[in-house]
């Protein structure tokens, strides 16, 4: 059970659909980690290769397995238009404590639109069981933490 802080560096994207007629695709990500959530900043004009170089950071405990990354064009006066999303398999990050940035497929509709490029560091928390004891003192008792 991998427990500790999954550091993700978002860096960029390329081959992204151009959803914008009259103006470029302003991409940004939601990067989620089971419930946690993230949001980078709007590449604003950037079109189909948007550039990041964003660090996040995620506590992780047992059970996760994977991170994923929705892209998303920022749109001002109609619904941010869904580009395409990575699914990460977190398994490597955990046995090897880093992985480089890496490419990795953007799927809309099960169709290749692109790749995200990612690195990824995680830093393993020690699990340490606490153990209460009770100590006397002049008949009064108190609880303490060792």
């Amino acid at each position: 059970m991998s427990q500790g802080t999954l550091e993700v560096l978002l860096v960029s994207a390329k081959g992204l659909d151009d959803t914008d007629f009259l103006s470029s695709t302003d991409p940004y990500a939601i990067l989620t980690c089971r419930t946690q959530e993230k949001k980078s900043s709007v590449a604003s004009g950037a079109g189909s290769s948007p550039e990041w170089n964003e660090t996040f950071l995620f506590t992780v405990s047992g059970g996760v397995t994977e991170l994923k990354i929705k892209i998303l064009d920022k749109d001002t006066f109609t619904d941010d238009d869904f580009l395409g999303e990575a699914t990460i398999p977190l398994e490597a990050v955990f046995a090897a404590e880093s992985v480089p940035p890496t490419s990795y497929s953007v799927v809309k509709d099960q169709e290749y639109r692109g790749e995200i490029r990612v690195g990824l560091k995680f830093t393993h928390q020690e699990s340490r069981d606490r153990e209460f004891f009770v100590e006397e003192f002049g008949g009064w008792k108190e609880s303490s933490l060792e």
